[in-house]
């Protein structure tokens, strides 16, 4: 990677990125014995138009979109932040902790939360209908069919909708990668609750 650029999203995206950056040495500030990295779109152009050596990709969606551009997976080098043992915590559902103590809002979350699991398992049974849904409410008119089939059962691949509890080891990876950063400061304290997953 030295001396070449990297794409990475900055919403929340970098930090997996600058913890794996971490890992092996390599600093990210440029020069010859480290990485430019250029702020990337959630798209696969600066791939296309030689901005970056390598970007930013979900296995659901931007990968499909270099494999469209013609970049044929025996053409990438994909670094997979689970194979590495660098995959970070990233969608989850945060509440304030005074609201934790609130019966009726658990309960509210307790329902919420098994309504996500049968609408994703039935997602993932119906994936040519779970498509068609995105299509109909897409009001850009952006979207295709296919992507989004494509999407689904790419996503199908990653989602548990029979288990929706914290992985703890992700959870420990997290904290680790935010702590070597010096994004926050101090060991968290009552940072997660299963509260509502030992109610499913």
């Amino acid at each position: 990677f030295k001396g070449h650029t990297l794409g990475v999203w900055f919403f929340g995206n970098e930090y997996p990125f600058y913890a794996w950056m971490n890992k092996l040495g390599i600093p990210t500030n440029g020069g010859p014995d480290g990485v430019n990295v250029l702020k990337q779109s959630f798209d696969v152009q600066p791939l296309i138009q030689k901005q970056a050596d390598c970007i930013s990709v979900m296995t659901y969606n931007e990968l499909g979109q270099a494999i469209d551009a013609g970049f044929t997976t025996d053409k990438l080098v994909i670094f997979n932040y689970t194979d590495l043992g660098n995959d970070l915590l990233e969608d989850g559902l945060y509440a304030m902790e005074d609201k934790l103590a609130d019966p009726a809002f658990v309960d509210k979350m307790v329902r919420f939360v098994r309504a996500s699991q049968k609408g994703w398992q039935y997602a993932i049974e119906h994936p040519d209908e779970a498509a068609q849904i995105v299509i109909d409410n897409d009001e850009s008119g952006a979207q295709t069919l296919a992507h989004q089939k494509y999407m689904m059962s790419e996503v199908a691949k990653l989602v548990d909708a029979t288990d929706f509890k914290l992985n703890m080891a992700a959870y420990d990876r997290t904290e680790k990668a935010l702590l070597d950063q010096k994004i926050i400061k101090n060991k968290p304290s009552g940072a997660y609750t299963t509260a509502i997953t030992d109610k499913l």
